[in-house]
């Protein structure tokens, strides 16, 4: 109810042009619970009508003015006073007056610039929405929108396999290869670990998915680790010259494409994560990066049948051994990638280059 001209006198209702046939997709929201909103793509237009309908038929609703704007910005959970906007666009539905029956207004915002993909994180929000505003002297009507937008992109020229050896000093050797560097969201990641040499006692190995989100700048970066998946991929000892098949299907998993540096904010990179434990639970893993694209429903029949070569090394190139990194006990399911890369492995007797790290990778701060 409404006193003395107080609270809501007029409801805000924003339709969208083709709205019962336009796609929806889903969107995390906050709470971790999901919502299917209307799905856009960049360079398309946004168009509808905006109804305002008021609550006391008879009475007139005095305003300053009415707009409605189109935005895309960024806020970081660290710092909810501040919402970085990256799109800003604004139309005048009305000048300032007087309503004194319901009425509806036209919008058109033409070939919108939409350049990221929305994303909802442990530390960061990117969102695309409509807002209305019915501009008053005390309180202003706003009714929002929010959109979900996707970001397709077309398949690699460059896909190159990934090839690595690792091992403990005198103690195990392996080589794995995954088919390819990056993948699109409902992929599936083919590949094979190869025992060179095996001389100690080996429980069972695991390979898991990684999200990594990195917001903030400087000395101020905030690093959220997030395990997406995780398969056991071998129980019990191998043996030297066994071969260990993977096959990962990443159609069933809330996946994103890789983001980086979006808008100087934040990044958002995958990580496969392979992790060997002996049988005095000691667990060794070692990470690699891959990336993640969106391809689109709808392609030409061309890049459908084309072939994608995929580059291995020739026997005139030499593959570089690196060292496993060993993870400490007790573990965390979730593991660091940065803590996994070559140049900060940590060895207590510096071992050469084709041998484990005796020390445990220290921690994220």
């Amino acid at each position: 109810m409404s006193f003395f001209g107080f609270g809501q006198s007029a409801e805000i209702d924003i339709i969208l042009d083709g709205a019962a046939t336009r796609r929806t997709a889903e969107v995390k929201t906050e709470d971790g619970k999901k919502e299917r909103l209307f799905l856009f793509f960049d360079g398309e237009s946004l168009s509808g009508k905006v109804n305002i309908t008021l609550k006391r038929p008879g009475y007139k609703l005095e305003h300053q003015g009415i707009k409605i704007e189109f935005l895309g910005q960024i806020e970081l959970y660290y710092d909810r006073g501040n919402h970085h906007e990256f799109t800003s666009l604004v139309k005048e539905l009305a000048r300032p007056g007087e309503l004194h029956h319901n009425t509806s207004y036209d919008f058109d915002f033409n070939q919108v610039e939409k350049p990221y993909e929305v994303y909802t994180g442990t530390n960061v929000k990117l969102r695309y929405f409509l807002r209305v505003t019915v501009v008053r002297r005390l309180t202003d009507l706003v009714k929002e929108l929010d959109l979900a937008v996707h970001t397709l992109s077309s398949y690699p020229e460059m896909n190159s396999s990934i090839k690595m050896e690792v091992g403990i000093e005198d103690s195990l050797h392996i080589e794995f290869e995954y088919n390819k560097s990056k993948y699109h969201l409902k992929d599936v990641i083919v590949g094979k670990i190869y025992f060179l040499l095996v001389r100690i006692k080996i429980r069972h190995m695991e390979i898991a998915i990684i999200r990594r989100e990195t917001t903030g700048s400087g000395p101020n970066v905030f690093n959220e680790n997030e395990t997406i998946a995780k398969y056991e991929i071998m129980d019990g000892s191998p043996v030297r010259g066994e071969s260990i098949p993977i096959r990962v299907f990443l159609a069933g998993y809330d996946l994103t494409p890789t983001m980086r540096d979006i808008n100087k904010k934040f990044s958002v990179r995958y990580y496969l994560n392979l992790v060997l434990v002996d049988e005095e639970e000691r667990r060794y893993f070692k990470q690699q990066e891959i990336t993640l694209w969106r391809k689109g429903d709808r392609i030409r029949k061309s890049l459908q049948m084309a072939p994608v070569p995929v580059t291995t090394p020739t026997n005139g190139e030499t593959d570089q051994v690196q060292a496993f990194e060993k993870i400490p006990t007790p573990v965390s399911e979730e593991a660091s990638p940065e803590d996994s890369s070559p140049e900060n492995a940590l060895s207590e007797d510096a071992p050469r280059e084709d041998s484990f790290a005796e020390d445990a990778p220290t921690e994220d701060a």
